[in-house]
């Protein structure tokens, strides 16, 4: 599809949730405009009223006939549940908007493409398909992203679902405010909404993963002074840690940035302690150091859910227990924290060695 979206998201009975976070980012970062949200259980509001932080007054309706006459062109599947699974009550909004000729954007583990039903109603309708986790073919890693000019910076996380992405893109409008000529890449399905391009590394083949995340690198890099890589999962949440493992390697970063949410203790949705910041600091350049050595730059936190004072505390104790620069990029601005940063972010690192791979 050529030209900017003008999306109607499907959040239906989720717009206010963590899970909406697909559509929360689409509408936060995206260049294409957003005419609705389909959420019953908020019809009648704007979305500034469900989610404050969300700078837009688009109009959440109970249904799809409803967003119709705002004229949409495409329907984005606004949520990432855990799995990547299609809701079943939402079936038949996706079938109407094939239908009615839309584009239906999907960055679920479930290919809507594949779909028998869908294929049917986009026949009907002449609506199309775009599952953006498919990922493209890649080739093995092979030591390419050692050798690219740009400076490569990686946000790692504490855990899944605390902010990397949202600290990744303001870290890049920042750098891009500073004279850098500063790129976010895009890892994940949201992220790639976001940015028109990216790998879903998730999706990737477990071999072919960092791969993946070097090619992203390599395909980045040129006229880039700098690359804000967005992360994935985290390095002790023992669901989403080879995904993480693999942009620690396959991007072969020259500094990180470690994001957290200081409002969890314990993995999401398990009861594996998070590790603190001294642990994490620590296990992350531990990791790297045997491959290719990088340091964390600084603590970028996500303090949602907490008052400005508690905010302010949290951000203290950060610096207080790591040395190190850190900061709320979207509470308080991303400008202070990137140029602490900046200095670590000057620097190319190279690896221990060239590899060898043979299969």
């Amino acid at each position: 599809m050529s030209g900017r979206r003008r999306y109607v998201i499907l959040a239906d009975g989720e717009f206010a949730d963590r899970s909406a976070k697909t559509a929360h980012g689409v509408i936060a970062y995206g260049n294409d405009d957003v005419v609705a949200v389909i959420d019953a259980t908020h019809a009648g509001k704007r979305v500034r009223d469900v989610v404050p932080t969300l700078n837009s007054d688009a109009p959440i309706v109970a249904g799809f006939d409803a967003a119709l006459p705002l004229a949409p062109t495409a329907l984005l599947v606004g949520v990432a549940p855990p799995g990547g699974a299609l809701p079943r009550a939402w079936r038949e909004t996706i079938a109407a908007a094939l239908e009615a000729g839309l584009e239906v954007v999907s960055g679920l583990h479930q290919i809507l493409g594949e779909d028998a039903q869908f294929a049917q109603a986009a026949a009907r309708g002449g609506g199309t398909i775009r599952d953006v986790r498919l990922p493209p073919e890649v080739p093995l890693f092979s030591g390419e992203a050692y050798g690219v000019e740009a400076r490569v910076v990686l946000l790692v996380g504490t855990d899944c679902a605390v902010g990397k992405m949202t600290a990744a893109l303001e870290l890049t409008r920042s750098a891009l405010i500073h004279g850098e000529n500063a790129r976010f890449v895009a890892t994940g399905q949201t992220g790639i909404m976001i940015a028109g391009s990216g790998i879903a590394i998730d999706r990737v083949i477990a071999d072919f993963a960092t791969g993946a995340a070097e090619r992203l690198v390599v395909e980045h890099a040129p006229g880039a002074d700098v690359l804000f890589v967005e992360g994935q999962g985290g390095i002790n949440n023992p669901a989403y840690a080879p995904v993480t493992l693999a942009l620690l390697f396959g991007a072969a970063p020259d500094a990180l940035v470690l994001v957290h949410r200081p409002t969890r203790t314990a993995v999401d949705g398990l009861n594996t302690p998070l590790l603190s910041y001294r642990t994490a600091i620590r296990t992350y350049e531990a990791l790297c150091a045997g491959v290719k050595p990088a340091l964390v730059a600084g603590i970028a936190l996500n303090t949602a859910g907490l008052d400005d004072a508690t905010a302010r505390e949290e951000i203290e104790r950060a610096r207080i227990e790591t040395g190190l620069p850190a900061d709320d990029v979207v509470r308080f601005g991303p400008d202070e924290l990137y140029a602490a940063m900046a200095p670590a972010f000057a620097r190319k690192r190279a690896p221990l060695a060239q590899p060898a791979l043979r299969r």
